[in-house]
Formats: C-alpha cells, structure tokens, sequence
C-alpha cells in the first residue's frame, strides 16, 4: 500500500462505506476495458482514466471479476498496486463469464465464494472492502433460472463466513427489492446498489429504507442506460434547459441532484475519458437551488 494521493476530490464531501471514508463520486471501471457490449478503451486510455481518479482524490473504485473476463481486475491491479493507503475497492458477485454464453448466473453458495476468491486473485488482493452480491430475480440484466434461483438467506449465510474468515470486510447488495433488503439487515448490510436516476425512480422503497437505515445508496445506472423504462437523463429538455441555466453540463445536474437527494449517496460513473472523469467529479461542487431541485424532483 502507499500514502493516498495528495490531490482531495473538488468536493471534499465524503461518506462513509464498511467503516471507511470515502468521496461521494468514485469511479466504476466496468467500462474501462469494455465488454457486456461496451467498447472499451485502449489500455493505455484505460490506465489514464484510473490514475486521473486517483490523483483527484476518488478513493471508490467499484469494479468485478466477471467484468471482461477478468481484465477490469487486472488492468486496476497493473494501474495502480500497490494500492494507495485509503483507496476502497469494491466488487461484485453474482455471475461469472462463461467463454461460450457470456455473462451467466453464479448464484449459489459455492460460486459466491468461488467468485469472491477470483476477485482476491484478480486483484492481488488479502481481503476486499465491500462485495456486492448481485441478485438476478428481475432485469436489468441476466435472469437466475433452474439451480440458479437461490434463497437470500443461504447467500447471506455464505457471505457473513466469507467475513467471518477476514475475505470481505462488508457485505453489500445490488438488485434487490425492499422486502429482500429487509430480510438482509439482520446481516449487516454495507451499502446498496440498484439502477436509479432522476428519471427512474422504481427502486424509491429501496431507497427509502436506505435512508431509514443509513445505509450507503450506490446508484448504477445514474444517468440512464440503453435498458428499456430507463431513460437517458442527459436528454430531457429540464435537465438540458437547468444545465444552461446553470453554465454546466446535463450530466453534472443529473449527478448533482441524485448527490442532493440523500447524503449517504455514493455515485460510481464510469467513462473511458479522463476529462469526462473530471466532469463528472465537478459534480460534487454543483449546487442545486432549492426551486431547481424542486423542479427536477417533480420530474416523474
């Protein structure tokens, strides 16, 4: 490990995330070497876009093994090992890359540990910060069928031993409903990870039994996405007319109103540009008047 790097964030806003502090925006790297029908970048421009991070202060990398087969792992293991002293990486499990179907369900016990210990490897890593288990039961994404439709509890029993063993420090949860994220926090749950945006507010329950927990909200899909019901936030004429308004982009204000709306929200967009990393930073400095994130709020 080496000392964090001396350049904050332009926020200086940080939460807290399995104990340890954290800025609001971080960084996820699942575009950086494409993929699940991304591009990618070239590694170099990858490499760029995590040292850029780094050096201003994003201590949140969320990442996983079954990103491009493995390579996200290791194009961040390359990047930046050893790793700065504050830097918290997080992951995910749930599914796994299959050379033949792709991305395919690993939602039993024995795949969940099997998936935690590649990410351990993957990264070069003792013990990782959070895992986020990645339940399939509804879209976006991959649906569990046969022996992939699990209980939470058997998962969660699993996971809790994985901490119990010094693997994972927390245990977090992606994809979930708010009656599965109830029946979890008897478990100790890290932080949350579910598809939401100005436009898209589906998993409003799940944030609000967040908030009534203070538990760390991570929305994927923070802008929209190409996924039918999630619009592109960047595209609707409030977003673009508030965004002259304000001389800043409509992403900025789309990042800026989910960061407005509750203060344990930890956003992880990702890019494979490094000044596109730098907008979405500057998104922690925006203030949103009161009548404009009045105006947004009212927007579905």
């Amino acid at each position: 490990m080496t000392t964090p790097a001396s350049t904050p964030q332009a926020s200086g806003a940080t939460t807290t995330l399995a104990g340890r502090p954290v800025a609001r925006v971080g960084l996820g790297a699942m575009q950086l070497t494409g993929g699940h029908g991304l591009a990618g970048a070239d590694p170099d421009r990858a490499a760029a876009v995590l040292r850029t991070a780094v050096e201003h202060g994003v201590n949140h990398i969320d990442t996983a093994q079954f990103y491009n087969a493995g390579r996200c792992n290791q194009l961040i293991r390359d990047t930046l090992a050893p790793y700065p002293d504050d830097l918290v990486l997080v992951t995910k499990i749930g599914a796994e890359h299959d050379d033949r179907a792709g991305l395919v369900a690993a939602q039993r016990p024995e795949q969940l540990r099997a998936g935690v210990e590649a990410n351990l490897t993957g990264l070069g890593i003792d013990r990782i910060d959070v895992v986020n288990l990645r339940r399939v039961d509804s879209p976006p994404g991959i649906i569990a069928e046969g022996d992939q439709v699990v209980d939470l509890d058997s998962q969660l029993a699993e996971l809790a031993a994985l901490r119990d063993e010094g693997k994972i420090a927390g245990i977090g949860l992606s994809n979930v409903s708010a009656d599965q994220l109830r029946q979890a926090l008897p478990a100790g749950i890290a932080c949350v990870q579910n598809s939401y945006s100005l436009l898209d507010r589906t998993s409003e329950p799940v944030l609000d039994l967040c908030r009534t927990h203070s538990i760390p909200w991570v929305p994927f899909c923070p802008l929209g996405s190409a996924f039918p019901n999630n619009p592109k936030v960047t595209a609707h004429p409030t977003v673009i007319h508030t965004a002259t308004t304000l001389s800043t982009t409509p992403a900025q204000v789309g990042l800026a109103w989910l960061l407005a709306t509750y203060p344990h929200t930890l956003l992880i967009p990702g890019t494979t540009n490094p000044s596109h990393l730098l907008d979405n930073l500057a998104a922690a400095t925006l203030h949103l008047p009161a009548e404009t994130l009045t105006t947004l709020t009212t927007l579905t």
